[in-house]
């Protein structure tokens, strides 16, 4: 944790806060990690000193990058009265004062900047904010006419130097309804350096509205009036005048204008009648020379631009099937890759434990280097005995082998017993690190085997059966059998061969799982974690996964004589997906693999997700292998996902509008099965060009037109205009039974 001071003059440091009075920043708790801090309100400052603060005595090294641009505005500091509270007629209190001005404050405010130069114009209802968590008026300072002697307020603005100022823009609202309305008129007086004030004054009459509520800059001309200080009267022309910001349009002054003007005449210049200078020429030249150079700039700027797209292009068409593939995959927290010409242990071709925090930045920013961090481990002792399970490039170190840069982490996707895993971001695991697992012990002796449902090279998956189950459930969650009926479950089992790295990997996954209760998401039930081999114990559906369930049905017909499903069946199966991925994706958890192969079916088709689809043998052709070391859902992923590596939330509903197609075409057939992978990874190619030629999975024929538009809108190319998980289902929760 730290706080920052600041200074406009090197004398007077100002203690900064956010927008609800807090001081101090949170740091990072990991010192492999970047933690970016936008500043809001942002500091205008020329000195900033970062002060440490910790709970207890220790030695702090801190690594700061500010970022942000030169203030040309110039303006240093402005001093008015004090904001007054707005009582509406229900006797709600809005106030209307300068909550972020960094200088004295009484009943009027001296030395700062504030509110009215943030940058954040109020909305047209002065009540509501743009701001979260803040009290209704915050947007703007307000004054009511009666505190006013003269019908004015006076706001007086210092500037860091003489300039020539054009304009003023004030924003004003203009609720009239509510007493509220714009300046009549406004008065501003200029003040060079340290003389008195100028006795002639610019003088703005308003035009009044009183037809249009609606907030508006009123830009006032200052006539390229030049001056250090501007002192302003705004004449009140209602009841309240409310400003939420005040610009001015000026620049630096070539010379000083504050001296006297000279009193004696100055000698005529003179020269010679006969001697004729025609430049009418020269500057018709200069303008055809300037005008040529613009035109091979601008030719040499498209160039430069088609050449740069050309090779994103290549790069993004062979980057699955060059030697040197690299596919990162990655989520708003983290960021993992592939590399399949790196050399690398067993442990490290099958763990996941590591992540990147991905931070939004400005355009104009550019992006910090994404440090490394791990998943907490199971138990502190573990943490410290673990090594890194990341496969890193060979490049320069620094001194003690740490990197003078982060650099792109290297992760499989697939768990230690050879399933997929959820992505998890860093706030969550925070908030998991040195809790106890939320599952009891279950005596190992209890379990039946069944048949192995899949496999990885650190561990397997078998279908279980069990006795007694109900003895170990949480109170909260109801097993779907009668009492003392065996119950199927599905067990991730350790191989006792299993190295530190695959140990820790496979504790860190019970730990999340255990934190996963929602009625469309496979449960933690139990774990066997006294002996070896470590296993957790997890919910099985009794009919399998959708996949297989849907292949050994048909839709609903009249003539059909087979298993059948209805459409309305279809939708309620599809809606629990829908529903459990709402879930996961509030906790900002990313599935990565969803498929109708990872959803399982019980009683009633009721429907939770899993994450084993991946270990089983049956479906390995629904992955895109790359030498027989990583895999991916090729088919499943959305073109971000295999072309630039990022995994989020908007990767997942691309995937649910795969698994959508899947279900109403009763899995009959592949996700694009007309195509090679490679053709596959080419289309991917087609939909980042965005030029209509890219190939969409076509509508089932029992699929209503409403449901194939939603796929669609899940495979749009923008991850923003995707729909979320809560729009989803809401949307199939609305959906008639067509």
């Amino acid at each position: 944790m730290y706080k920052i001071n600041y200074s406009r003059d090197g004398t007077r440091w100002i203690s900064w806060r956010n927008r609800h009075g807090k001081q101090v920043l949170d740091g990072n708790s990991n010192p492999y990690d970047v933690f970016l801090k936008d500043l809001e309100p942002p500091i205008v400052a020329r000195f900033v000193r970062l002060i440490p603060v910790t709970d207890h005595s220790m030695n702090v090294c801190m690594r700061v990058e500010l970022y942000g641009c030169v203030w040309l505005d110039g303006l240093v500091s402005y001093n008015a009265p004090a904001g007054q509270q707005f009582v509406l007629p229900g006797g709600s209190i809005i106030y209307l004062n300068d909550s972020v001005y960094d200088g004295a404050v009484g009943y009027s405010m001296t030395e700062g900047l504030g509110q009215l130069t943030d940058g954040v114009s109020g909305l047209d209802d002065f009540t509501q904010t743009h701001e979260y968590h803040v009290w209704p008026g915050y947007d703007y300072v307000g004054w009511r006419n009666e505190s006013a002697t003269n019908g004015y307020i006076e706001i007086m603005f210092e500037f860091d130097r003489i300039r020539n100022f054009t304009t003023m823009k004030v924003h004003c609202n203009n609720m009239f309804a509510k007493g509220v309305k714009i300046f009549k008129e406004v008065q501003c007086y200029f003040r060079s350096e340290a003389s008195e004030w100028e006795p002639t004054a610019v003088s703005f009459p308003l035009v009044l509205d009183d037809v249009n509520p609606s907030a508006r800059f009123v830009t006032v001309p200052l006539h390229h009036r030049m001056a250090s200080a501007i002192k302003c009267q705004y004449h009140f022309a209602d009841t309240w005048m409310m400003f939420s910001e005040i610009t001015f349009q000026s620049d630096a002054a070539m010379y000083n204008n504050s001296g006297a003007l000279p009193t004696s005449p100055m000698a005529p210049t003179t020269y010679d009648p006969m001697l004729k200078v025609d430049d009418s020429n020269t500057r018709i030249l200069i303008g055809c020379l300037v005008a040529i150079i613009f035109i091979l700039l601008a030719i040499i700027v498209i160039i430069l631009w088609r050449q740069f797209w050309q090779k994103m292009l290549e790069k993004a068409s062979r980057r699955m099937l060059d030697d040197e593939m690299t596919v990162s995959l990655s989520l708003p927290s983290e960021s993992s890759m592939f590399n399949n010409n790196r050399s690398s242990s067993p442990s490290e071709q099958e763990s996941n434990s590591t992540y990147d925090r991905i931070f939004p930045l400005r355009p104009d920013y550019q992006e910090p280097s994404r440090l490394i961090r791990k998943l907490p481990e199971f138990a502190p002792g573990e943490e410290e005995s673990g090594c890194s399970s990341v496969v890193k490039p060979a490049q320069p170190n620094g001194p003690e082998g740490v990197p003078h840069y982060a650099e792109a982490d290297i992760v499989n996707l697939q768990g230690v017993t050879g399933g997929n895993t959820y992505s998890v971001p860093a706030v969550t695991m925070d908030l998991l690190s040195g809790k106890d697992v939320a599952v009891e012990e279950f005596p190992r002796k209890l379990l039946t085997f069944k048949e192995k449902l899949g496999e990885g090279q650190f561990g397997e998956v078998h279908l279980c059966e069990v006795e007694g189950m109900e003895k170990f459930r949480d109170k909260d969650f109801a097993l779907d059998v009668s009492a003392n009926q065996p119950v199927l479950v599905a067990v991730k089992m350790l191989r006792a061969d299993a190295n530190k790295n695959a140990r820790n990997d496979f504790l860190k996954e019970i730990k999340i799982m255990s934190r996963l209760k929602d009625p469309n998401i496979i449960r933690l039930l139990a774990v066997c974690i006294t002996d070896d081999p470590l296993c957790m114990i997890t919910e099985y559906m009794e009919n399998g996964d959708l996949n297989q369930f849907l292949s050994r049905h048909e839709p609903l017909s009249s003539c059909s004589s087979n298993a059948t499903v209805s459409y309305v069946n279809l939708k309620f199966m599809a809606t629990q997906i829908a529903s459990g991925m709402k879930y996961l994706s509030s906790l900002n958890f990313v599935h990565r693999d969803l498929a109708t192969r990872n959803c399982l079916v019980g009683k009633n088709y009721t429907i939770k997700i899993a994450d084993f689809g991946m270990s089983r043998n049956l479906y390995s052709g629904d992955y895109y292998r790359i030498q027989g070391r990583a895999v991916l859902p090729i088919r499943w992923m959305s073109w971000e996902s295999i072309l630039l590596g990022k995994f989020t939330t908007a990767s997942d509903v691309w995937a649910f509008g795969v698994t959508l197609w899947e279900t109403f075409t009763f899995c009959q057939e592949q996700p694009y099965s007309q195509l090679s992978d490679e053709q596959v990874i080419e289309n991917t190619g087609e939909f980042f060009r965005d030029q209509g030629r890219q190939t969409y999975l076509p509508q089932p024929a029992i699929c209503p037109d409403s449901v194939y538009k939603l796929m669609l809108s899940c495979w749009r190319r923008e991850t923003k205009h995707r729909p979320s998980f809560q729009e989803i289902h809401l949307l199939l929760l609305q959906q008639g039974d067509e």
